[in-house]
């Protein structure tokens, strides 16, 4: 795998997709640097190495050309802070002043280029857009695991105008090769966790960790179409009607593979979908007409923390409830600590996809596990077994 250590970077621009695509409040403040934060150690390898950093990214979702709201010199102030270097801002991201800046800067100096999306260009792919780019730079790394399932200019067009110039950062290389410890053979036994609310939405990925784990379970809303399709009652509870013979395909394979299942045996369930609904505890598979299923039990939850204890590897995409909901988080919180737990026993254990990302988060759990993702949508689509665009740009 080309990272930044097989490069030399002495005296040369060093071009670096990052992703600050960070969560701005209505004054323009940044309420989670954790993406910055991420491409530090990246940035500092540039320096250790002699080169200088240019970086590029991108910032919300701007439809017509450049809104202040989204110019990332929001950020320059927090980056100083973070990085303790001196940061230049440019208001553009190609043109002979772009590329000029890129020249005049000081070998201890970042310089930070305006939004790529300010250009349609960008998402679109274009290949003019992605050689004007690359002039900023000597080398191009891309560090954006968070955009690397995305064939756009600055990720995957623009490795091309670079040959053997080229490599990842370390925030992709630590997502590449932390993934793989759970694709390419953990430690056994290998527990997934996989919830969130649509089968449709994970039906790849469940396919594909069937080949590859020991236990598989399955929470949140989408749990209730497979107990739905072993013939359970499961109320007003989310179900996909058009699942149910995936549903039950998937439940025949891991048979056939020795995959133990494991779905929710008992429930938390409201007669609405609110936090001041009323409540109780009852089997998941006799829910009644009126009432849906919103969190995992009490005895689904002892199931789970027995399977997740004795694991060796554990990867978690998607809560077990509708865990913004305080009534209904106790299912995901739970599953949060034991997986904490487990780690602290030495099993590896990778948070993957936002909604995970966000629960071990707001539990304060993030620093009791091996591995958090940074990447949501390229999680998903690296877990379901694809090649991402801006991976197979570096490798070939």
């Amino acid at each position: 795998m080309a990272t930044i250590d097989t490069l030399d970077l002495k005296g040369k621009r060093v071009l670096v997709r990052v992703d600050f695509n960070v969560p701005l409040n209505d004054k323009l403040e940044i309420t989670d640097d954790s993406r910055m934060q991420a491409h530090l150690p990246t940035i500092e390898t540039i320096f250790a190495k002699g080169g200088v950093p240019i970086l590029m990214s991108h910032l919300g979702r701007p439809k017509n050309g450049p809104e202040d709201k989204f110019s990332l010199k929001h950020l320059v102030a927090h980056l100083k802070d973070i990085s303790g270097r001196e940061v230049f801002f440019i208001d553009d991201c190609i043109g002979d002043s772009v590329v000029n800046a890129t020249k005049d800067l000081g070998n201890k100096s970042i310089l930070l280029l305006e939004n790529l999306r300010f250009y349609k260009e960008e998402t679109s792919g274009d290949t003019v857009f992605a050689s004007q780019l690359a002039k900023n730079g000597d080398v191009y790394i891309n560090d954006a695991f968070g955009t690397a399932h995305r064939a756009h200019a600055s990720t995957a067009i623009i490795a091309k105008y670079f040959e053997s110039q080229k490599a990842f950062g370390r925030v992709l290389q630590s997502e590449i090769e932390n993934v793989n410890k759970v694709l390419l053979g953990g430690e056994k036994p290998t527990t997934a966790i996989v919830g969130g609310a649509k089968v449709s939405s994970k039906i790849s990925i469940l396919e594909n960790l069937l080949q590859r784990v020991d236990n598989l379970i399955i929470g949140g809303g989408m749990a209730y179409t497979f107990i739905k399709a072993q013939g359970g009652t499961i109320g007003n509870s989310l179900v996909e009607d058009d699942y149910l013979e995936t549903a039950k395909d998937v439940l025949a394979k891991a048979a056939e593979l020795g995959v133990k299942i494991f779905l929710p045996e008992d429930s938390v369930i409201a007669d609405a979908f609110s936090n001041d609904a009323n409540t109780k505890l009852w089997a998941s598979n006799e829910i009644p007409a009126g009432w849906m299923g919103l969190d995992a039990g009490p005895n689904a939850i002892a199931s789970v923390k027995e399977v997740l204890l004795a694991s060796k590897t554990i990867l978690w995409n998607g809560p077990m409830g509708v865990f913004e909901m305080e009534k209904f988080a106790e299912g995901t919180k739970a599953v949060a600590n034991f997986i904490a737990e487990a780690t602290t026993k030495g099993a590896f254990s990778l948070i993957g996809g936002g909604d995970s990302v966000a629960a071990i988060k707001k539990f304060g759990l993030a620093e009791e596990v091996s591995y958090v993702s940074t990447g949501g949508g390229a999680m998903l689509e690296f877990l379901e077994g694809k090649t991402l665009p801006g991976i197979k740009a570096i490798i070939g």
